[in-house]
């Protein structure tokens, strides 16, 4: 579980509701039809912009946005080492019995193709193909989230417009004009508040998990690739840890980068 996108999250809504509850009455803040409008037009819109298939899958998305298990890329290379130290040791096809213990299965298809006897060259393509198909699909849920948090300000000018136009319409009673300003600017708060405190934020976050994804991934393959080509595990890891920023790399490379 993410605790820290919930918590920001938890903690933009309380700074609103602390503003809204320090700035007078509450009740005032809050317009049924205004909602309607900016929550159901960003949806309508976005059924209009995004495949079906993935606004099946916003569930989904969103629970992997909050429930995500960081892995360590130096752990991975120290995973990989070991594997690495294996393969030269006792051969590469000793790595066939390791595989049932290895959690990542992405590691587990690399290896098999390296026991197989797969060729490099098709190894690479393949791992590099799932790798390109693994960011599509983060890409297109990270767009789902950014078309709603898009259109969900748009749908607040909109509904802020209809109010104004019907204050105009009705001038009769200049008392009534204050208050139908405010639930006319209403709606571009609530299209404000949910394209930045939501789905803008989520969709950043979608977009930094797909990075460090692309990280592990690209490590594995770079492992899997000096793997099977039979490297000493010591050049495995030299050439693994260049992913990492040098303070992680240990004291021996913080010393030589420094």
């Amino acid at each position: 579980m993410d605790l820290v996108t919930i918590v920001g999250v938890i903690m933009a809504f309380a700074l609103i509701a602390w503003a809204i509850v320090s700035g007078g009455s509450p009740q005032a803040f809050v317009d049924v039809p205004s909602m309607a409008i900016v929550i159901g037009g960003a949806i309508a819109a976005s059924m209009a912009a995004v495949p079906s298939s993935t606004l099946k899958s916003i569930a989904k998305i969103f629970s992997k946005t909050i429930k995500h298990k960081a892995q360590s890329p130096a752990k991975l290379i120290e995973d990989l080492v070991s594997y690495a130290e294996v393969a030269r040791r006792d051969g590469i096809l000793s790595l066939e019995s390791m595989c049932k213990d290895i959690e990542d299965p992405f590691i587990v298809r690399g290896i098999q193709m390296a026991v197989d006897g797969t060729d490099p060259e098709l190894i690479e393509q393949i791992m590099i193909t799932e790798l390109e198909n693994l960011v599509e699909r983060h890409e297109s849920g990270r767009n789902l989230f950014s078309t709603i948090g898009k259109y969900a300000p748009a749908f607040g000018m909109i509904g802020t417009l209809v109010g104004l136009v019907a204050m105009l319409a009705n001038m009769d009673d200049p008392s009534s004009i204050g208050s139908g300003m405010a639930v006319a600017l209403l709606t571009t708060m609530y299209g404000a508040i949910l394209a930045n405190v939501v789905f803008l934020p989520l969709a950043d976050k979608l977009q930094s998990r797909s990075a460090e994804e692309v990280l592990l991934k690209t490590i594995i393959i770079k492992g899997v690739m000096s793997i099977q080509s039979g490297d000493n595990p010591r050049i495995v890891e030299q050439k693994l840890k260049t992913f990492l920023p040098p303070s992680a790399r240990g004291a021996e490379e913080e010393a030589e980068a420094a």
